[in-house]
């Protein structure tokens, strides 16, 4: 079995050897050929140049005077800041409670409830 893995390799080595020295033979013939000759591109015609026309000479419109405008009268402003009254305080502050009131509690059940065993019918006797 190891010879014919070891034949294997050398086969698979010949021929990737032999395909490199093809394309070796290969590039240095391209390398050695002469360059093609490149064809001269046609010259491409120059464009007339577009003149457009004389834009007309811009009208001078009449000035418009407006009427003047009648100016709105402001209302006057109170020049006396009002007094604020505010409530009265009150005389004393309300106590504060001295006791916290009670939370509900939770009842966990220490003993765990029996379940019902389901038993089986009662076997027919045959005679």
């Amino acid at each position: 079995m190891a010879a014919y893995n070891h034949s294997f390799v050398v086969a698979f080595f010949l021929a990737l050897s032999v395909s490199s020295l093809e394309m070796s033979f290969a590039a240095r013939h391209l390398l050695q050929s002469s360059q093609p000759i490149i064809p001269t591109l046609p010259t491409i015609p120059n464009l007339p140049k577009v003149a457009l026309p004389p834009l007309p000479a811009m009208p001078t419109l009449p000035k418009t005077t407006l009427p003047p405008m009648p100016l709105p009268t402001l209302p006057t402003m109170p020049t006396t800041i009002p007094k604020v009254t505010l409530p009265p305080l009150p005389a004393s502050l309300p106590t504060l409670p001295t006791t916290m009131p009670s939370f509900p509690t939770i009842n966990i059940p220490t003993t765990m409830p029996s379940i019902p065993f389901l038993t089986p019918p009662p076997a027919t006797t045959s005679p």
